[in-house]
């Protein structure tokens, strides 16, 4: 996921990086149903789990104020015309 976002930080637009942060919001998806996996397969202790969960809704949280300001950063297309 990190890697996604460097990535898409080097791209020379906008639209491209909001592409990759998507990409990385999807990794964050895939790391949370694995979460979610281990402690079902009992991999993890529940302290474990809480503190990792919580992690991952604070990572969902500042992806998606990252994903909503580079929106806001994109201008809008003038379609009254």
């Amino acid at each position: 996921m990190p890697a996604n976002i460097a990535e898409g930080c080097g791209r020379e637009s906008n639209i491209e990086y909001l592409r990759f942060l998507s990409i990385a919001r999807g990794s964050l998806a895939e790391t949370e149903y694995f979460l979610h996996l281990a402690n079902r397969l009992e991999y993890l202790s529940e302290s474990d789990n809480t503190q990792l969960t919580a992690m991952v809704n604070q990572t969902f949280a500042t992806l998606g104020g990252l994903i909503k300001s580079v929106k806001m950063s994109i201008p809008k297309k003038d379609n009254t015309h």
